[in-house]
């Protein structure tokens, strides 16, 4: 059998290149939104306020920077196979909201060029790493989560993904019931950070723990960025938008359950690799015993 044909799921140096071209990108997305975001309008590709809008944006770039961080370094193209899809998706739905919104971009800074480029080219070389990847995937083993487990990430993956549809094929819809100010742009860019959910909903097809687990961290990475927006611009938010709430206590229940499945995963973890220290130790007693047993039986 070739080496090209070998499921032994390895991570292409392409894969690892894009990534490693797509984290400055992201990091520097994050710092000018999350950080000065009373200066889009020279920085930007657009004047993107209220500053909330901003930090949702930045809190997803975080998040991907931190995934495509660990992509660079990783061995196991199971665990990027998710994310990789949800990062076509994500950038498909910008380049698609930039035609459609071309008219409010500033085309004379250099920002929008940058962006465009981006979102226009991004989705086919991602799609294309993830295409060249999955034909050296392995079948899962031992490795599977509970199918309840399953359910609820593939679950939320579905929602997301339903909120993220609705929000970018009608936006008018939610201009008056979201709790900051939107427009038909920002409301479609908010649109593909919830449709980063595809990424539950791939979860289904190859339900590891160790895929999750990398789900998870990068989840926690951008939720909680969120989170942390959502206090420190608080005055933007309309307490009277009964839809404010549900988002706030739903992304504060992702959160604490993300954590929660983690800590418990890690403490089983622990407790399998004891007792199978324990089975060791016990094994070896009674081989030593064993051989004991043969010494003093051979003497006599």
């Amino acid at each position: 059998m070739s080496d090209d044909s070998v499921a032994d799921d390895r991570v292409l140096p392409y894969t690892r290149a894009l990534s490693l071209c797509i984290v400055p990108f992201l990091v520097a997305g994050f710092v000018i939104l999350y950080l000065f975001p009373q200066h889009t309008a020279r920085l930007w590709a657009w004047p993107l306020h209220p500053a909330m809008t901003s930090a949702v944006l930045a809190s997803a770039y975080l998040g991907g920077a931190h995934f495509f961080v660990r992509a660079a370094l990783e061995r196991r193209w199971h665990v990027l196979s998710p994310g990789l899809l949800a990062v076509t998706l994500f950038a498909g739905l910008l380049g698609l909201a930039t035609v459609l919104q071309w008219s409010k971009f500033i085309h004379d800074n250099p920002a929008f060029w940058i962006w465009s480029a981006l979102y226009l080219v991004t989705p086919f070389l991602v799609l294309a790493a993830w295409l060249a990847n999955r034909r050296y995937a392995d079948a899962p083993r031992d490795d599977v989560v509970p199918p309840g487990v399953r359910r609820t990430v593939a679950t939320v993956g579905v929602l997301a993904v339903i909120q993220g549809a609705a929000m970018f094929l009608s936006p008018s819809t939610f201009l008056q019931r979201w709790p900051w100010a939107l427009t038909p742009l920002s409301c479609r860019t908010l649109a593909a950070v919830f449709c980063l959910g595809v990424a539950g909903v791939a979860f289904w097809r190859d339900a590891r723990w160790s895929t999750l687990r990398r789900m998870l961290g990068v989840e926690l990475v951008m939720v909680g960025a969120i989170l942390l927006g959502t206090l420190r611009f608080r005055r933007e938010l309309d307490p009277s938008k009964p839809l404010g709430w549900v988002l706030l206590v739903g992304f504060v229940l992702l959160f604490v359950a993300s954590i929660v499945v983690l800590v418990a995963k890690r403490g089983v973890s622990g407790q399998d690799r004891e007792e199978g220290e324990d089975r060791g130790s016990e094994g070896a007693q009674e081989l030593g015993q064993y051989a004991d047993g043969r010494d003093e039986g051979g003497s006599g």
